[in-house]
């Protein structure tokens, strides 16, 4: 995907190729992170109902409720990204991936080999802040 496509036009075979990979690729990785992730947590889960259930006044439960509370947030994020990622590959399918979802505009390659699933050109990201 470096080569840079003119304003307005679609991707070409080889360039939606190129995409799916990168988007498969990150998709596959989101997965098997999703899946750690989760292992984590019923883990935490599991070797919280083996101890006291009093955080408050348990000398572990203060760390113990703060790390499945950042598994949490990582399993969060992690479900997003592959919303993300899907929502690429839909947008691939259907002709409008690379195109802003704002203002209309061809998201800029270099953005879009970056961050894949952008939906944003840096202009509208930018005026997001």
């Amino acid at each position: 995907m470096t080569a840079e496509r003119p304003r307005g036009a679609a991707l070409s075979p080889s360039q939606q190729a190129a995409v799916r990979d990168l988007l498969d690729a990150d998709r596959e990785r989101t997965m098997a992170r999703i899946a750690s992730l989760t292992r984590d947590w019923d883990a935490i889960v599991e070797s919280s109902e083996l101890v006291a259930t009093d955080d408050e006044h348990d000398p572990e439960g203060s760390s113990t409720a703060f790390e499945r509370a950042h598994v949490q947030s990582l399993l969060d994020q992690g479900r997003s990204h592959l919303a993300d990622l899907d929502a690429a590959l839909r947008r691939l399918g259907d002709g409008t991936y690379g195109v802003c979802e704002r203002c209309g505009r061809p998201i800029a390659a270099e953005r879009l080999e970056v961050r894949p699933a952008a939906t944003t050109c840096v202009e509208c990201a930018a005026a997001r802040r």
